[in-house]
């Protein structure tokens, strides 16, 4: 039933998608994110986001809707970066198992690309954050009621065979969204609206505890003490954060609480340790091909991690890191556009925020770009414990900063076209007032 419901609501979405590409567009996010067609089991297998992405990419150039095709520093870094990775393949050390991971991160680029092209004025714009957060935010719903179903014995894990399996993946995922929840609920007019994102957003700090990610855990704490710091009600805001993660962690059993304590003594840790020797791994790759790096994922392989180190290729498996993902797989010179996409994205948001001040800046605007900023410091900090460079989420909040970017442009003293169109309804405007109240236009005076 499940599968037939799916295929029947795909295909109206995909006929929506014909005469609207951005309807094509959220199809491809909630199918990006969310992976229905992994809990379909009759429809596992058909390419099913292959298929809505050929649409919506089709509808999209029909359209001519890429005609509004606008370049900005953000969608410049990630065209870069995308075209990076091509090069890195070339010269990968094993090209027919990097090409899967090459192949998976230049569509997520691509898609990244029309997010930021596409979700131009508001309602397209907030279409896209509902997307990310509802479909992110079920998965984490019922994280967080397997957690009380199981009285946290179990650590809680994504839908099966995606980039969100893993407990780790997905606690970190689901951390990053803590602030797009928080933003939809200050836009939110209606009470009950408010309320649901309200407890979505306790479930979705449940589901973190309940992953027994240390990763996980350390994002969390990390969001609480960025909210914490820019809140202007600090100690209601300290108060709201102790209710809902103390009984948490009092309800969790005595083996969470053990490994949490973990974390302190990472140098004593066999996991954390691995982690180390596969960084090592794909630093050492990196200075021995310092342009390209050995490939997306190489430094899994045992030949080609034991070529730069005998010894720590035996527990060497992932690099569990996204920046030690990225400098194995393109190199120094990958890294440094992948850095450099993150900075300027925060940047950006960080600028657009400062112009708060700006009456013409619509506050929903600079309101997403301060929640932004915390959900990409976040990742950042808990990217650093996974394998999460591919994962399409926060790549699409950068994609948002950069359509807010451009949107925040419009904003500012109106230029060229919009300058005299201004200029016209302002002089009808008078005259029609004059009009109203009476008055004439003064007769010219003859000239002396």
């Amino acid at each position: 039933m499940r599968d037939l419901i799916l295929l029947g609501f795909t295909a109206l979405c995909l006929a929506a998608a014909i005469r609207h590409p951005f309807a094509g567009l959220l199809t491809w996010a909630w199918f990006t994110l969310m992976t229905p067609h992994q809990a379909a089991f009759g429809v596992y297998g058909v390419p099913l986001n292959v298929i809505i992405a050929g649409v919506t990419i089709a509808s999209y150039i029909v359209s001519g809707e890429i005609a509004k095709f606008r370049f900005d520093p953000l969608t410049v870094l990630i065209i870069l970066f995308g075209g990076w990775l091509m090069i890195a393949q070339a010269f990968s050390l094993n090209p027919e198992n990097s090409a899967i991971y090459h192949d998976r991160f230049i569509k997520t680029l691509l898609f990244v690309i029309l997010c930021a092209q596409m979700a131009a004025g508001k309602l397209r714009f907030n279409a896209l954050v509902w997307t990310i957060v509802v479909s992110i935010g079920f998965l984490a719903a019922k994280g967080a009621a397997f957690t009380f179903m199981t009285l946290g014995q179990y650590h809680v894990q994504g839908l099966s065979n995606t980039v969100l399996e893993d407990n780790n993946h997905f606690g970190i995922a689901v951390a990053t969204i803590l602030p797009l929840i928080l933003y939809l609920r200050e836009e939110s007019a209606r009470p009950i609206i408010r309320q649901g994102l309200l407890a979505l957003f306790c479930l979705a700090v449940v589901a973190i505890i309940g992953t027994q990610s240390r990763g996980a855990f350390l994002s969390l704490i990390a969001f609480s003490g960025f909210f914490w710091l820019r809140a202007k009600h600090k100690f209601a805001i300290l108060a709201g954060l102790i209710l809902v993660m103390a009984p948490t962690i009092a309800f969790m059993p005595g083996k969470w609480t053990e490994r949490m304590s973990t974390i302190g003594e990472a140098t004593q840790d066999a996991s954390f340790m691995g982690r180390v020797d596969a960084w090592v791994i794909n630093y050492k790759l990196a200075v021995a091909h310092p342009m390209t790096g050995a490939g997306l994922r190489n430094s899994y392989e045992k030949e080609i991690a034991q070529s730069v180190d005998i010894e720590r290729a035996e527990s060497a498996k992932a690099a569990h890191s996204i920046y030690f993902e990225v400098l194995g797989g393109s190199g120094f010179v990958g890294l440094f556009i992948y850095l450099s996409l993150l900075a300027a994205a925060q940047l950006t948001a960080w600028r657009i925020y400062l112009s708060r001040a700006n009456e013409r800046l619509a506050p929903w605007k600079w309101r997403f770009a301060y929640y932004a900023q915390m959900s990409l410091a976040v990742f950042a900090i808990g990217g650093a414990s996974v394998s999460l460079e591919m994962w399409d989420g926060y790549l699409v909040i950068i994609a948002l900063v950069s359509a807010l970017s451009k949107m925040a442009v419009t904003d500012g003293k109106p230029e060229g076209h919009a300058l005299q169109q201004a200029r016209i309804r302002n002089w009808r405007g008078r005259k029609r007032l004059k009009e109203i109240l009476g008055e004439t236009e003064s007769p010219a005076q003859p000239a002396p």
